[in-house]
């Protein structure tokens, strides 16, 4: 070897020199992309200091069976292997970062201590070493900039989550569907169109707030992601497989999402799918009999993917898991098991999509509308009036809400807007002590006001519980505080 970098073209010739077993480094990288361009200079430098080492290029999205060999997703993307095997990567443009991980894989006189390129060898020169000052300082590429980043705000959630849901398909993806910035995003595009469906995108090289929040936000670390109804199906290589085995249309169907001109889109003449039980369906008398027994075997029937226990869909989970929340106490079908129940149930509700839920033989949605129904108490509603579950009890509501949360306040209006005295100098002693609280306020429902007194046997506002124990009010608390007890008191 002579120190310079190879360009390799296959996946054959990539296996023959990593199974030679020296150290190996490859740099996945895209003609479009400057950071790549840049860091390619890096690289070469590195490859004279490292004579005896396999420095190798792979332009990634002409070559995507070696790209999706060592999951690269973006670039440029290092790979560092020795004795056949993968041992360390890197993902972007951080040159230091480069240089130590090539130094720990290829060996260094010291190789214990962080190494910089122009620290390795005479052949690296001032033109590596000012690479790297200029990247640190665009890409803030030093310890501070690498240390963890802080939880998402929520604002930045609302922002992600109003992102998400702005089209019922919706594409994170490296550039524009005219013009795709990697090869990746430009697959999902291509499977999209293929589908012939609708679909909103995001370029996430626009915002790197949106970028780096949305790999926090949805637990994914790479682009593209693809969403349907809020739910995230995965990025490129999950997107192919299920395009390729058919079950990336099956999603789009069973969740209302009908390719573009299709005749189902015209026949069901309703955008959310909603409208009752048909009178006249087409279905046979012996189908129909049969659904209409099984949306009546249970006071709440879930037609679902999967089992509860094991739902197949992320749409099932929610409804099964707020049922549970619920405490109600249901039956369930796997649609997935029996085609012929699965299609004409659609048609018989003229409900295009799953899951579906029945309450006393009506139904009442999908998972959407369950969710909303949850969050605005109609759903327990409906519930108590079809007496599929009890009426809570005033004593049951305040217990419930005491012990919503460990450190929990009654008081009169908000933390952000309290709306007595005494209330702000307990949410200012919570918050001076760093101490995590839930709150209630007292002044929105006049039953709880009222019942509080009398279930606390404390007439006055605000109330303080800790898991569940009353604590006190306004003066107790500041006496706590004054004594350093406070903090102790809440955590014990």
């Amino acid at each position: 070897m002579s120190g310079s970098v190879k360009d390799v073209k296959s996946k054959a010739e990539l296996d023959n020199i990593t199974k030679s077993g020296e150290a190996v480094i490859i740099h996945f990288w895209a003609s479009w992309c400057d950071a790549s361009k840049q860091m390619d200079q890096v690289f070469s430098h590195l490859s004279t200091d490292f004579p005896n080492t396999h420095f190798l290029t792979v332009e990634a999205e002409e070559q995507p069976e070696i790209s999706e060999a060592f999951s690269v997703s973006s670039v440029p993307y290092f790979v560092f292997v020795k004795d056949g095997k993968t041992v360390d990567t890197l993902e972007g443009a951080d040159p230091s970062s480069l240089a130590t991980k090539v130094a720990r894989v290829a060996g260094s006189a010291n190789p214990g201590e962080p190494a910089a390129p122009a620290s390795l060898g005479m052949a690296a020169g001032p033109t590596v070493l000012e690479t790297v000052k200029e990247f640190a300082k665009q890409n803030g590429s030093s310890l501070q900039a690498n240390q963890a980043q802080p939880g998402l705000s929520d604002a930045l959630k609302n922002r992600l989550q109003q992102l998400i849901d702005s089209h019922p398909i919706m594409l994170f993806m490296k550039g524009n569907p005219e013009a795709p910035r990697c090869g990746f995003s430009q697959k999902v595009i291509d499977i999209l169109k293929d589908e012939t469906v609708k679909f909103g995108t995001f370029d996430i090289l626009s915002d790197n707030e949106v970028r780096e929040g949305l790999k926090l936000f949805s637990n994914w670390p790479t682009f593209p992601q693809l969403y349907c109804k809020g739910e995230l199906l995965g990025g490129c290589d999950i997107a192919i497989a299920m395009h390729e085995s058919g079950e990336l249309k099956e999603v789009f169907r069973d969740h209302g999402i009908d390719a573009i001109g299709s005749v189902e889109a015209k026949v069901s003449g309703s955008e959310n799918g909603k409208g009752g039980i048909t009178q006249s369906t087409g279905l046979s008398t012996t189908l129909t009999s049969r659904l209409e027994s099984l949306i009546n075997s249970s006071p709440v029937m879930l037609f679902m993917k999967g089992r509860p226990t094991e739902p197949k869909c992320g749409f099932s989970g929610k409804v099964v898991a707020i049922l549970q929340e619920e405490k109600v106490t249901f039956e369930s079908f796997d649609i997935l098991t029996d085609e012929e129940v699965r299609q004409g149930l659609k048609v018989y509700s003229n409900w295009s999509s799953y899951p579906q839920l029945y309450i006393k033989g009506e139904l009442i949605g999908g998972s959407d509308i369950v969710l909303e129904m949850q969050k605005s108490g109609e759903l327990k509603k409906i519930l108590v009036e079809k007496g599929i579950v009890q009426k809570e009890t005033l004593e049951d509501c305040l217990k419930s809400l005491i012990t919503s949360s460990p450190v929990m306040l009654f008081m009169k209006g908000t933390p952000d807007a309290p709306r007595c005295g005494f209330s702000s100098k307990v949410v200012n002693a919570l918050k001076e002590k760093g101490v995590s609280f839930g709150s209630f306020d007292i002044l929105s429902d006049e039953e709880v006001r009222q019942g509080l007194k009398v279930f606390s046997n404390w007439p006055t506002f605000p109330q303080l519980y800790y898991k569940g124990e009353l604590i006190g009010g306004c003066d107790i608390i500041l006496e706590l505080r004054d004594n350093g007890e406070l903090k102790s008191t809440l955590s014990e």
